[in-house]
């Protein structure tokens, strides 16, 4: 199997397929979704695993969970960690693991409640698991469904948090080429990664449906768009939000910033995309237009006079860099 996020199909044949066997009557977890639920407490849940060789694991485990709770109208209550070390860890790395994930619970206004450790040799290095449990809000968006003719909405810039990993997990190379003070700024993107309002607003303003945008990056959240929807989109590429910053890191490493991890933007469908930019920009969040769900299969992305087809979601790029 590939490394990174399993594929679309493995999901469904190994995954999925077995849910629904299993409890036949309960909707709980789909492709696309961000969260688990309990049918009947409809209490939630999201997991998220960070094995990339990044030095601020607990912070960016934390976020990840809390903003898919977030996104789909979820308010986290709590979030727990794992965290399994290879034998020749020394306890320091655990002190900062367990320091970045309270920063991280911080900054997403949820309580961290501790969790479990454990030393192993299954592991060459410390893999760090966050889980959050949340109940719904006033109105959650996890069981709206999108459709043909809704417009595609982008929040923030994509790839924010890709390029604040490696940023500085690249620091030294990147110094070879840019100034240290671009690199900080690039460093700094980690500060815009929770997500405390835009989802709410949004859900508020009408979104039929709402993806964190985060392992594959902006690619595969369209293709996790459509496939919810059961239809097909055509998405401008030049419309997609994106920092300079962003774009000089990416081709000094050879990324593709499309297919890299973008914690920090929303990806939303609605069928009134003039009212939806407006109340995201009245509480000053970037929002763009980037495309439309479509009738039909055809899932397009055009570049100018370019059109291609969009590709079944990618192992996301920070683990092709970091592992």
């Amino acid at each position: 199997m590939r490394i990174g996020k399993i594929t679309e199909n493995a999901l469904k044949r190994s995954v999925l397929k077995q849910l629904r066997t299993e409890y036949k009557n309960i909707e709980s977890a789909v492709v696309g979704s961000d969260c688990a639920f309990s049918n009947d407490k409809k209490t939630f849940s999201a997991t998220f695993p960070l094995v990339a060789d990044v030095s601020d694991a607990g912070f960016y485990a934390v976020v990840k969970v809390a903003n898919s709770l977030k996104s789909q109208g979820i308010i986290p209550d709590h979030v727990t960690l794992s965290v399994l070390l290879p034998v020749d860890a020394e306890e320091k790395e655990l002190k900062k693991i367990v320091a970045d994930a309270i920063e991280g619970a911080r900054a997403s206004g949820i309580i961290y409640a501790g969790g479990h450790t454990e030393v192993t040799s299954a592991v060459t290095r410390p893999v760090v698991t966050a889980t959050a449990v949340g109940y719904p809000g006033e109105t959650p968006v996890f069981d709206r469904k999108p459709k043909a003719g809704d417009a595609l909405i982008v929040t923030g810039f994509v790839a924010l948090e890709g390029t604040a990993i490696l940023a500085k997990e690249k620091k030294e190379e990147l110094k070879t080429r840019y100034p240290v003070p671009f690199i900080e700024e690039a460093e700094r993107f980690k500060a815009l990664l929770p997500i405390n309002s835009e989802a709410a607003v949004a859900i508020k303003s009408g979104a039929s449906s709402i993806h964190d945008v985060s392992s594959g990056g902006i690619f595969a959240a369209l293709w996790e768009m459509a496939e919810r929807a059961g239809t097909g989109l055509s998405v401008d590429l030049k419309k997609i939000p994106i920092r300079q910053e962003t774009i000089e890191v990416c081709e000094f490493l050879e990324v593709n910033p499309y297919l890299l991890t973008s914690g920090g933007a929303l990806l939303i469908a609605c069928d009134n995309e003039e009212k939806m930019v407006a109340a995201l920009n009245e509480i000053g969040v970037n929002a763009a237009v980037i495309g439309y769900l479509q009738n039909g299969n055809d899932r397009v992305i055009i570049n100018g006079e370019e059109k291609r087809f969009l590709e079944l979601p990618q192992a996301d790029e920070i683990h092709r860099i970091l592992l």
